[in-house]
């Protein structure tokens, strides 16, 4: 269907296109820092980061995700012996670092986030297996809300997966309820740091259309 752009949203039925401007600061113009500025992350951004990426969807509403935000000279010394060799220095330089996690025991809260039907949570408790591949698959996806969120207050993200999960656990996570996903760095970025862009699959080298 063809939509008019002079049409109201109203009349269109659909949501409008966000602006060039959002669509660079979200994913064109977006970029992975190799280096950050002194700049520092306040409470208030990291409460509105969590505030934008806890809306959106996940499985049965089971927002099984867990978000440690590594500020602190001791938070950063306590997760750098987790750390490749290679994300060592820009790990410590950034201003945040996140553990995106998993709650081993989200099925707890479904009474309150999925209250009208408690089949889920009863399958989860019987099959530990589907429970675990949810809660991964589900962390992940609130991970990439939290990268996105970030993008949309002007902070820029550096994820990675280059560092030791049990270390990670065993420093921050010893009760083993919560489980280490991966890492991203948040802060404002150096562009003077930045390597060329990669690039990227084309739509038919990956996508199809049936």
């Amino acid at each position: 269907m063809r939509i008019d752009p002079n049409t109201s949203r109203l009349q269109k039925g659909v949501r409008a296109a966000l602006s060039a401007e959002a669509l660079d600061a979200l994913f064109l113009a977006a970029r992975t820092p190799r280096g950050w500025l002194e700049y520092p992350v306040s409470d208030e951004t990291l409460h509105q980061l969590y505030d934008l990426l806890k809306m959106g969807p996940t499985s049965t509403n089971s927002c099984p995700g867990r978000f440690v935000f590594v500020r602190s000279k001791q938070a950063k010394e306590l997760l750098a012996p987790a750390l490749n060799k290679g994300n060592v220095e820009r790990t410590m330089m950034a201003p945040v670092t996140v553990i995106v996690a998993c709650d081993s025991k989200y099925h707890e809260y479904l009474p309150k986030l999925w209250p009208h039907d408690d089949a889920p949570r009863l399958r989860i408790v019987n099959d530990t297996a589907f429970g675990e591949e949810k809660a991964f698959r589900n962390s992940t996806l609130q991970g990439g809300y939290l990268m996105l969120a970030a993008r949309a207050l002007g902070l820029d993200c550096g994820p990675m997966s280059g560092f030791n999960n049990a270390k990670v656990d065993a420093a921050f996570f010893p009760d083993g309820r919560w489980k280490s996903n991966f890492l991203c760095n948040l802060g404002y970025g150096d562009d003077r740091k930045l390597h060329p862009r990669g690039p990227r699959l084309g739509f038919d080298e990956a996508c199809r259309i049936e």
